[in-house]
């Protein structure tokens, strides 16, 4: 009976030996999957927090810009001529400025991608050409210039709505 007990203890040992060995590899694998899984829930995080930041700073750029239309077609309204030329050439230096900022920030937006907002947001920076030239024909005395300006700044606020439209859609996963 000793000599059986001795296997018993050994087999059961043995047992317990192999048994903690596949649990500790399990829960060693569980522990590597899970610290993936929180791993990569952290990028994803960084990532839809980068692009909201760069896509909110597109749109608060463009509102900058949109405010400063308002303004120009105020000015385009004074009636003293050379207040109204100097206040035009004044709004052109800022709207220059400002330009500048949303090249910058739709250069970041195109950085953070995905391509549809980047594109969204290249079609909201060249919206604004137009209104540039016919600011300067207004600064130039055309005839039309206030109208054409008057005319752009649809396609420019279209362009901003769209450009929210498809961030959002990237930001909450139903595009890009």
């Amino acid at each position: 009976m000793g000599d059986s007990t001795l296997w018993v203890a050994a087999l059961t040992a043995g047992t317990a030996v192999l048994a903690s060995w596949v649990t500790s590899r399990g829960t060693a694998r569980a522990a590597r999957i899970q610290a993936d899984a929180a791993a990569t829930t952290v990028q994803a995080d960084r990532l839809r927090a980068a692009r909201r930041s760069a896509y909110v700073d597109v749109i608060e750029q463009a509102q900058r810009m949109g405010d400063l239309y308002w303004k120009v077609t105020d000015a385009h309204e004074i009636s003293d001529a050379d207040e109204r030329l100097a206040t035009l050439k004044d709004l052109r230096v800022r709207l220059r400025g400002e330009y500048a900022v949303l090249r910058q920030r739709v250069w970041v937006a195109d950085l953070e991608g995905p391509p549809q907002v980047a594109a969204a947001a290249d079609r909201l920076r060249r919206s604004t050409s137009e209104n540039y030239r016919a600011l300067g024909a207004m600064i130039a005395g055309e005839a039309d210039a206030a109208q054409r300006f008057d005319d752009c700044y649809r396609p420019f606020w279209e362009s901003v709505v769209n450009f929210v439209d498809v961030a959002r859609g990237a930001l909450h996963g139903t595009r890009g």
